[in-house]
């Protein structure tokens, strides 16, 4: 089960399960929109996979299953993050 962790990991936006604005990628970094995919271009500082819509978990189920409240707050090196994203962007994320 995803952990739907309640905020970007580098700008530090909140983004609640009923955010529209979160992505994720296949290890459930999470990042806004405007983080995911105009500051690292589609190409997760962390692992190089790409980026997803975030899903909504159903409110009768986050009532069951809540969202995480664990903050994960940790900006990136631009530098080194504009480097990475330019060295993968280009590659489809199947061909990573």
């Amino acid at each position: 089960m995803l952990d739907l962790r309640p905020n970007c990991e580098h700008c530090n936006k909140d983004l609640p399960n009923t955010s529209t604005d979160a992505m994720i990628c296949s290890f459930e970094c999470t990042y806004c929109k405007v983080c995911a995919l105009e500051i690292f271009e589609n190409v997760c500082p962390s692992c190089a996979g790409n980026f997803v819509e975030r899903p909504i978990r159903p409110q009768k189920e986050i009532e069951k299953n809540p969202a995480s409240t664990k903050q994960i707050f940790k900006p990136k090196n631009l530098e080194k993050a504009k480097l990475h994203s330019d060295k993968f962007k280009n590659i489809a994320p199947e061909k990573r």
